[in-house]
């Protein structure tokens, strides 16, 4: 696990969760890792808009709380796949109900961004 980064003085348990998923990139990468593991390259096309150091530092945040696993094989080229760990898949109900929201609020968000 990472060094803790809250403090807990408010006690709040959103801020617990945040900690972990609240990276720029990171819910949308373990949105991606829900169904099945996914390889480095495969996650930079499902999220463009992140750099590849971005997306690597958020990929080792994610492993360094546990939330994901990395597996490495020993081929040449070097194969890495990603997969949700099993504390990750707790975040599963979470992760589909950020979905639901975007999806439902996404048009009232669209059209407010355009006034």
């Amino acid at each position: 696990m990472r060094a803790k980064r809250w403090d807990g003085k408010s006690g709040c348990a959103v801020e617990v969760t945040l900690s972990v998923i609240g990276g720029v990139w990171k819910p949308v990468i373990l949105f991606h890792l829900l169904k099945e593991k996914r390889r480095f390259m495969e996650l930079t096309r499902r999220v463009p808009n992140a750099t590849q150091s971005m997306l690597t530092n958020q990929l080792r945040e994610l492993e360094a709380d546990g939330v994901i696993v990395r597996h490495v094989y020993p081929e040449v080229p070097p194969k890495v796949e990603y997969e949700l760990s099993e504390f990750g898949r707790t975040l599963v109900p979470v992760l589909l109900a950020l979905r639901d929201w975007g999806e439902a609020h996404r048009d009232t968000l669209t059209t407010r961004s355009m006034d």
